[in-house]
C-alpha cells in the first residue's frame, strides 16, 4: 500500500486542490445569485465562467492522472498545479471582461496538450517495454522534468 500511496500522492494533493477550488467557484457563483438579479450581466459572467472550467475539468483529470502514472508523477503535479493557477487566472479574468480570460485560457490548453504528450510517451514507453524489453523511462523523465520548467514561459 506504502508503495502506490508513494507513487500517486502528489497527484492526490493536486486534485484535493482543484476541488476545493472547485467549491470556491461554486460559492462565487452561489454568492452572486444571492446578492444579485439572476438576469444580471455579473451573475452571467460568474456562471459562465464556472461552466466554462467545469467543462474542461474532468480532461485535466484524466491526462494528469495518466501522464503522473504513465510516465512521471512530479512533472505532471508541477504541471497540474500550474493549471489550478491558470484557471483561477481565467475564472477571475472572466469575471471582469471576458477578454481578460483569454491569456488563462490558452495557457491552460497548453498544460493541457504537455500533459496529453506525456501520456503518450508514457504509454508508448511502456510497449516498448513490453514488446521490445527498451526502457526508456528514465531518459524521458529527464526530459519531461526539464520540459515542464518550459511551461512558465508566457
Amino acid at each position: 500500500m506504502d508503495i502506490v500511496v508513494e507513487n500517486i500522492y502528489l497527484l492526490v494533493i493536486v486534485t484535493l486542490i482543484s476541488a476545493l477550488q472547485n467549491a470556491f467557484f461554486a460559492l462565487k457563483v452561489e454568492k452572486e445569485c444571492n446578492t444579485q438579479n439572476v438576469k444580471s450581466s455579473d451573475f452571467e459572467r460568474v456562471s459562465c465562467a464556472n461552466r466554462n472550467c467545469m467543462d474542461a475539468y474532468p480532461t485535466f483529470l484524466a491526462v494528469m492522472w495518466c501522464a503522473g502514472v504513465c510516465l512521471s508523477q512530479a512533472p505532471a503535479a508541477f504541471a497540474g498545479i500550474i493549471y489550478v493557477v491558470v484557471r483561477q487566472k481565467y475564472f477571475v479574468g472572466y469575471m471582469g471582461q471576458t477578454s481578460q480570460s483569454t491569456p488563462g485560457y490558452l495557457f491552460g490548453k497548453r498544460i493541457i496538450f504537455f500533459l496529453f504528450l506525456m501520456c503518450i510517451v508514457g504509454i508508448f514507453n511502456y510497449l516498448l517495454m513490453h514488446h521490445y524489453g527498451s526502457n526508456y523511462k528514465e531518459y524521458v523523465e529527464t526530459i519531461t522534468s526539464a520540459a515542464t520548467a518550459l511551461l512558465l514561459i508566457p
